[in-house]
């Protein structure tokens, strides 16, 4: 109601696109982009967290490109659609984690079900505006959750195999100011202070891994999330502390989390995000929110495949061949 008494104080007629589930559905978009066409906006506004951003940003996509019907029409070999030919785009993001008001990325489940990341500077929005006020009305659970998703990019840029001086002055910075704020704005959501930290680290981790991209925490959350329908920053809490501990045998990424800890007064890395996990009541690991476990273990070997594919593999500082991928799913499985 308060973007839309802006506008109407402005002149503009605007229309409301509503209903976008979490893990946005591509025939969401498809179902938005219809809308759009109908309406013709010049100006797009993603309002809401980052299944609400990235719908909107894959909708803009389709509404400036009928001729697109299918989500592969924009993956490679197929060039990427040029934007901005009849519309603008703004974000407004109501939590604090994703970051996708920064970012050049999607994630959309495709018409068969599978979480498919998209990447390219013309999605990048034209606009946004983090604003703590919005993100006060986010439940303490959504606070935690996107809260870790923002730290996991930010502790992911900085173990990144691209990462470089700009990056890591982000990231790091980023990551020590979640890991002082997040529970406060958990315990008590009404801190304006707190939830304006948060906003803004969450959008400078945004633009770190924009830069230098993302590790194995995100591939294997993408999949679990695919697969099981674990929302994304819970399954990114759950994963961090183990991908921390798989990569200390990188001696580059070891070292990055031992200077990192000590930044933060730490003795190490893996063990002050358990602690932090442990504040925000997060599970220790994946069985005690996917109880069956038979089920868990039959998918490995199409979770394996999965997360070794996902384009943020590429950039973890170890990349680990399939049957250490099935290890890894194991181990945050169990809680080993």
């Amino acid at each position: 109601d308060k973007v839309k008494g802006y506008f109407a104080e402005a002149g503009a007629e605007t229309m409301v696109i509503s209903g976008v589930e979490p893990d946005p559905h591509f025939a969401t978009v498809m179902r938005g982009a219809n809308e759009m066409k109908e309406f013709g906006p010049d100006l797009i506004v993603a309002l809401g967290g980052g299944s609400a951003m990235d719908a909107a940003k894959t909708m803009w996509i389709y509404y400036e490109h009928p001729e697109l019907t299918k989500l592969s029409d924009v993956f490679p070999p197929n060039a990427f659609p040029k934007l901005r030919g009849k519309a603008h785009f703004c974000c407004i993001p109501s939590t604090s984690g994703t970051a996708s008001e920064v970012s050049r990325s999607v994630v959309i489940t495709d018409e068969n079900g599978v979480k498919q990341g998209l990447g390219n500077m013309e999605m990048m929005p034209d606009i946004a505006i983090c604003d703590p006020e919005v993100t006060m009305s986010m439940p303490a659970k959504i606070t935690a959750e996107t809260g870790m998703d923002a730290l996991t990019h930010a502790l992911e840029a900085l173990a990144s195999n691209r990462a470089n001086y700009l990056s890591d002055i982000l990231a790091s910075q980023a990551a020590q100011d979640i890991m002082e704020t997040l529970p406060t704005a958990y315990e008590n959501g009404n801190d304006i202070k707190a939830r304006e930290t948060m906003v803004q680290a969450s959008m400078v981790a945004g633009i770190a891994f924009t830069n230098v991209s993302l590790g194995i925490v995100h591939s294997m959350a993408h999949t679990i999330g695919g697969i099981f329908h674990v929302s994304h920053g819970l399954a990114d809490a759950i994963i961090l502390p183990y991908i921390i501990r798989y990569n200390e045998q990188n001696e580059t990424a070891k070292e990055v989390y031992a200077k990192f800890a000590k930044r933060i007064g730490a003795e190490n890395l893996h063990e002050a995000v358990e602690a932090l996990n442990e504040k925000l009541n997060i599970p220790k690991c994946f069985k005690e929110i996917i109880p069956d476990e038979e089920k868990y273990m039959a998918k490995l070997d199409e979770m394996a495949p999965l997360a070794k594919a996902d384009g943020c593999t590429k950039t973890n500082p170890v990349i680990p061949e399939i049957d250490e991928f099935k290890e890894l799913f194991i181990k945050v499985y169990r809680g080993e």
